[in-house]
């Protein structure tokens, strides 16, 4: 079984700043529902047998878009509802997807944020790999924006985010740094379930990169993929969303 995790559960503050009125940005759109980066996210050309978004601000609303807007996914969407987002970090809403993901049995698992835009062939490389992945975007590396990996001298992944989006800070010598595509394909389920199970509920209320760092340090670096997004944007305000819809 394929399944795609989509969290879509903060509260998008910039983003309805940027327009000047409270707002999903997952369901944001212009003139049609198929602007919206979660019509994006869930309608790529590749099929997945399960669809798990994970949502907790404007919830309600959510719920009303998935049943009146994606109707043609409704059988293989499963919404969850992270009541805690206001008070944990992504984490959270990871613990949630995954918990789920496990219970129903999972061959390969790709988990993306839902603010995400990018190009089709980059994708469908996450989707054909038979390893796990590790994605890349062409971004600049600017502290304001960027979730950055690194690889230390030992060839071990780390992560690494300011989340007042001030500065960065790598304290060790390293071999590469990149911007983070924010998608991952896990094609491991027994160390997913490891690595989950490994967790506690601390660790769980902080980032996503939590759970993303210690799987993938799990693994020697010939058995993951690093796979880097032609395009690429992040859409934080209106004028990335404006960017993604100009491409």
């Amino acid at each position: 079984m394929k399944i795609l995790i989509v969290t879509a559960a903060g509260m998008s503050m910039r983003f309805s700043k940027s327009i000047g009125r409270t707002c999903l940005k997952c369901l944001y759109y212009q003139d049609n529902i198929r602007e919206s980066l979660l019509w994006f996210l869930l309608h790529q050309e590749e099929e997945f047998d399960q669809y798990i978004i994970v949502g907790g601000f404007m919830f309600d609303e959510l719920c009303k878009a998935v049943q009146s807007d994606f109707y043609d996914l409704n059988d293989k969407i499963i919404l969850m509802n992270n009541e805690e987002y206001c008070r944990y970090g992504s984490g959270y809403s990871l613990y949630i997807g995954l918990k789920t993901a496990i219970k129903a049995g999972f061959d390969e698992l790709i988990f993306l944020e839902g603010d995400l835009f990018f190009d089709q062939d980059s994708f469908q490389r996450i989707y054909d790999s038979p390893k796990s992945v590790i994605t890349s975007s062409p971004e600049e590396i600017l502290a304001d924006k960027a979730v950055v990996f690194y690889f230390n001298k030992n060839h071990k992944i780390h992560y690494i985010y300011d989340t007042n989006h001030s500065m960065l800070e790598i304290r060790e010598p390293f071999l590469g740094v990149f911007n983070s595509g924010q998608v991952w394909k896990f094609s491991r389920p027994d160390l997913v379930k490891s690595v989950f199970d490994s967790m506690d509920q601390k660790e769980w209320e902080g980032t996503n990169l939590v759970f993303v760092e210690k799987y993938f340090q799990s693994l020697n670096f010939n058995e993951y993929e690093i796979i880097r997004f032609s395009k690429w944007i992040n859409c934080n305000t209106i004028s990335d969303f404006q960017r993604k819809m100009s491409l």
